[in-house]
């Protein structure tokens, strides 16, 4: 058994170095001091083929694809956590951050199993609640359905470039990575 944690890290931001991934760096920042071993995958610069319902895998098994999803979602079987991280492109999360969601249904037995925590990290330009809230409900609905356990969200609206991130977004994103043990 670990002494300490996998956390494996999704993002969806084409950006490297947008508000999303930023704050990213700090959750990510905050874990290693614990020990806690990083994963990353930056979805956007993957080659991950859409789920097209094809149900070859029957939700526990190999997908018809052979592409970079096959070390994401080994990845996900060995961990301990999965945190999420989105900016919002036109009222949702990125594509690449979706189509990555989507292809854990050819793992969803397997994966649903092992009561993951996760953590959700999303940058908006808007500050406007209603441009949040279904990504919030989304991501809520994906943690419920795999029966996962939520450790904390940080919802960054007014993010639109990494010079109007608020300091105690960076704060929060540390901490939230600091408590994970």
């Amino acid at each position: 058994m670990r002494e300490n944690m996998k956390i494996v890290v999704l993002t969806g931001s084409y950006n490297l170095h947008g508000t999303s991934n930023t704050l990213v760096d700090e959750f990510i920042k905050g874990a290693r001091e614990n020990g806690n071993e990083i994963v990353r995958f930056d979805t956007a610069h993957l080659y991950i083929h859409p789920c097209i319902g094809c149900n070859h895998c029957g939700m526990d098994g190999d997908c018809v694809f052979k592409d970079d999803m096959v070390n994401i979602l080994e990845n996900i079987e060995d961990a301990d956590m999965l945190v999420f991280a989105t900016p919002v492109y036109y009222f949702a999360m990125t594509a690449p951050l979706k189509a990555t969601i989507d292809r854990f249904y050819s793992r969803t037995g397997r994966i649903s199993r092992k009561r993951l925590r996760t953590a959700y990290i999303m940058t908006c330009w808007n500050t406007d609640d209603s441009t949040v809230e279904p990504l919030i409900v989304h991501y809520k609905k994906l943690v419920s359905y795999m029966n996962y356990k939520d450790e904390g969200m940080i919802i960054g609206k007014g993010c639109g470039t990494v010079g109007m991130i608020p300091s105690h977004f960076y704060k929060d994103a540390y901490e939230l990575g600091k408590r994970i043990k």
